[in-house]
Order: structure tokens, then sequence, then C-alpha cells
């Protein structure tokens, strides 16, 4: 069982709560979302692995037993080229949980017209697979999102 752990500071707000509707309708994966209190921050490893996807963005973390999770730093962040973000790893980089990913400032990012909202998804995953899934209260960096059987 894998266990991911906030990667963010702030609200959660569940899937339903993204202004997506591929990540509302969890067409990329069942999980849930943060929104991030507004100062400037680091996104978090929400679990030990390898860094395979690395974007301004958005970076995916696979953990030892195969375990994919997506962490997408608000919604069309993308149309901001990198704007804001600041990589402090690299993809193929091992991490640990808890490990600073990405700089940002979620406050920008609104001030830019996006939403700050960011989905933290298990992907390639059944909405069975994922359990004790937090859907709403306030998280810190760390705190337990799901659980991944």
């Amino acid at each position: 069982m894998t266990t991911v752990t906030s990667p963010l500071t702030g609200r959660v707000v569940g899937l339903a709560g993204v202004p997506d509707p591929v990540f509302s309708g969890a067409m990329v994966g069942p999980g849930t979302a943060i929104d991030p209190v507004r100062q400037p921050t680091e996104a978090v490893a929400p679990v030990d692995g390898v860094v395979v996807s690395m974007h301004p963005h958005a970076f995916v973390v696979v953990d030892a037993d195969g375990h994919g999770v997506l962490t997408h730093l608000g919604i069309d962040t993308v149309q901001l080229n990198g704007e804001g973000f600041e990589l402090l790893v690299g993809k193929g980089d091992t991490v640990t949980r808890g490990q600073a990913v990405i700089k940002w400032d979620p406050a920008a990012v609104e001030a830019a017209g996006k939403s700050p909202i960011s989905p933290i998804v298990a992907l390639e995953a059944s909405p069975e697979s994922l359990g004790d899934a937090v859907e709403s209260g306030k998280v810190a960096v760390g705190d337990a999102l799901f659980s991944w059987h």
C-alpha cells in the first residue's frame, strides 16, 4: 500500500472542486485536490520515488510499487510557459517524500487569471484502489491525502 501525502498546504476541495472537467471527472485518475495558501511556496514530493515527468506546472513521481502520482500545480498553468515556477529537481531524479520539487506562487498564478487549485492524482488507478481519501478540510504539507492499495 502507498500512502500519498500532501505536497502543499491549503484547503482540500476534492476533484469535484477542480475547475477543469478532465480533472473533476477523474478522467486523469482518482485522487483529490488542494486550494493552496496564497504565498510563495514549494510543492513537495507526495511519495518516495523517481521523477518520471517534470514540467514547470506539474510533475509525476513513481514509487517502488509502480504507483505514479501526478501533482498538477494550478489549472491551465501550462499557458504561463513556466513563468513563476522554479524547478528544484529534474526528470530521472530520486526524491523522498516531503522533498521540495518546484517553487511557485499560487497568488501570482491567480493574478495571471489561472486557478491555483492543484489536483493530486493516482495515475492509471481505479477509484476502488484508493482509500481514506480526504475530500475537505485544511491540510498541511505531509498530511495523508489517500492510500493506494
